[in-house]
């Protein structure tokens, strides 16, 4: 079976959301059932805290470099957009470079504090897991990062954007304020 780049990009697409997906399930589900032992049965899991706070760190970690890729990322760009299309192409370009060098200079801090977890091999707290197995996230997810900052790089190098994707709340907020097409703006009640 062979793929194409594009399909196999598609497939990570989907990885990478399933995963966000799955985590977030995980956490849900092992918050409400510490808190269904602790107080309908005045117990508690031991192991819940840690795997809720390794969870949490893989979905910060993934929903980075999907953020990315998404355009969810907040970015104060109220002077780069008065700049002319030419500047702001080269504005976002350096902001995606520095974004980039970022990226690198924090996976190669979290692929050493891996390599230091592996080698001496501690274990987590309350899971009956090696660390290192629970962190591989770190030099996984800035690579990642990585790779999604540096595909935004070269978009805007080719002039395919003129800087990187943002979320805009601004926008966002005026077009739900906006009332709906032919109704009154009060809950759509017609006049």
């Amino acid at each position: 079976m062979i793929f194409s780049r594009r399909s196999l990009l598609q497939i990570l697409n989907r990885v990478e959301e399933g995963v966000i997906a799955l985590l977030l399930g995980i956490m849900t589900l092992v918050t409400f059932l510490q808190v269904v032992v602790r107080y309908v049965f005045h117990s508690g899991l031991i192991w819940a805290v840690e795997l809720t706070t390794y969870a949490w760190i893989w979905l910060v970690v993934f929903g980075m470099s999907y953020g990315v890729k998404a355009g969810l990322h907040i970015g104060v760009d109220i002077y780069v957009r008065k700049l002319s299309p030419r500047k702001r192409r080269f504005v976002g370009l350096v902001a995606a470079l520095l974004c980039v060098l970022y990226a690198v200079i924090v996976f190669v801090g979290a692929w050493h504090y891996f390599v230091s977890v592996y080698t001496l091999g501690i274990f987590a707290d309350d899971l009956p897991i090696e660390r290192w197995k629970l962190l591989i996230i770190l030099p996984v997810g800035f690579g990642m990062l990585f790779w999604r900052l540096t595909q935004a790089a070269v978009r805007i190098w080719i002039g395919k954007d003129a800087g990187l994707k943002l979320g805009d709340e601004t926008s966002e907020m005026s077009s739900s304020m906006q009332p709906p097409v032919g109704g009154s703006g009060a809950r759509g009640v017609q006049p």
